[in-house]
C-alpha cells in the first residue's frame, strides 16, 4: 500500500512551467482505473493495447538529490509483468530469451533516483515493470559497448548532473510503425524518439527532441545491420512519426523551429547545444 500512495508518476509541474505528456490518437491504450496513463514513481506511460508497448513513457529527474545508480542497487531486482494489468497486453521474457534483444529501459533506470530514499527506491523497483520495457538491441542499447540509446542516456546524465541542480522533464518512446518487423509475435521497434525540456538561466522553456534509429534485417535470422544513427529534429516531426500530440508550450518551445535542414543527423554528442 505504501508503494502505491506514492505513485504519483509523471509531474508536468515539475519544471515550474507545464511540460504536458503527450497524448496518443490510437485509442489502443490499456486502462487502469479508467485512465490510458498508467502511474509509477517519477514516471507514467501510455501502453498500447495493440502493440503491447508503451507509445510513450514521461518522467523527471532532479539533479539536487540524484543518487548513483551504485548507491540503489539492482541486485536481485528481476523484470516483471505489473501485476496491476493483464499479462496479455504486456511484451514478456519469451521475447528476450535467448537473442540479442536487450530489455530496454524506455524511462531510465539511473534517471529515475531521486527523491527521499524511500522515493528513490519505488522508482528503482517500478522502472524494472515491462510495461518501461522495449525490445532493443544489445550493440544498440548498452551504453558500454558504445551504444547510441545508451549514449544519449549517458550526454543527457551529464548534462544534468553538471547543470548545478538542473531539473529536466524527459518525454520517449519507440516509433511504433506497422512495417517493424515481427519476432516472436512483437513488432521491434527500428526508431526511438526522445524529448527533452528543461527552463534555461533566464527562465526560458527549451526543448529538444531526437531521433534514434536502428536497422534490423531479418532479425529471426540472426543477420542484424548495426548502422545506427541519430537525428534532431522537430517535436512536430515526432508527431507526424507517431501519431501522439505535444502541448502547445511543447511545441512552442523547440529549439529548432525554423532551423533548416530540420532534421539533422547529430555525428557527436558532444555538439548538441541543450
Amino acid at each position: 500500500n505504501g508503494r502505491r500512495r506514492m505513485r504519483k508518476g509523471y509531474d508536468p509541474h515539475f519544471l515550474g512551467t507545464e511540460v504536458a505528456a503527450p497524448a496518443s490518437t490510437h485509442g489502443d491504450g490499456v486502462l487502469l482505473d479508467g485512465s490510458d496513463v498508467l502511474l509509477y514513481t517519477h514516471f507514467s506511460l501510455h501502453l498500447s493495447a495493440e502493440r503491447r508497448l508503451a507509445r510513450w513513457v514521461a518522467w523527471t529527474i532532479d539533479a539536487a538529490t540524484l543518487r548513483s545508480g551504485d548507491l540503489v542497487s539492482r541486485k536481485g531486482l528481476r523484470f516483471a509483468a505489473d501485476p496491476r494489468l493483464p499479462a496479455s497486453v504486456q511484451t514478456l521474457d519469451d521475447v528476450y530469451d535467448h537473442n540479442r534483444l536487450d530489455r530496454g529501459h524506455l524511462a531510465r533506470r539511473a534517471d529515475l533516483l531521486w527523491g527521499s530514499d524511500a522515493a528513490a527506491h519505488a522508482a528503482n523497483r517500478d522502472s524494472f515493470f515491462f510495461t518501461n520495457i522495449c525490445p532493443q538491441m544489445d550493440s544498440f542499447n548498452q551504453s558500454r559497448v558504445g551504444g547510441l540509446w545508451g549514449n544519449l542516456e549517458d550526454a543527457l546524465r551529464e548534462f544534468v548532473v553538471d547543470g548545478g541542480g538542473t531539473r529536466v522533464a524527459v518525454l520517449a518512446g519507440p516509433v511504433l510503425a506497422a512495417s517493424d518487423p515481427v519476432y516472436r509475435g512483437c513488432g521491434v521497434p527500428l526508431d526511438f524518439w526522445k524529448v527533452l525540456a528543461h527552463v534555461d538561466a533566464a527562465g526560458a522553456l527549451r526543448v529538444r527532441a531526437f531521433l534514434v534509429t536502428q536497422d534490423l534485417d531479418g532479425l529471426a535470422g540472426a543477420r542484424i545491420d548495426d548502422e545506427y544513427r541519430l537525428y534532431g529534429l522537430p517535436v512536430s516531426d515526432v508527431s507526424a512519426r507517431t501519431g501522439l500530440v505535444f502541448a502547445e508550450a511543447v511545441l512552442d518551445a523547440d529549439v529548432t523551429r525554423g532551423v533548416l535542414p530540420a532534421v539533422q543527423r547529430i555525428d557527436a554528442l558532444a555538439d548538441i547545444a541543450w
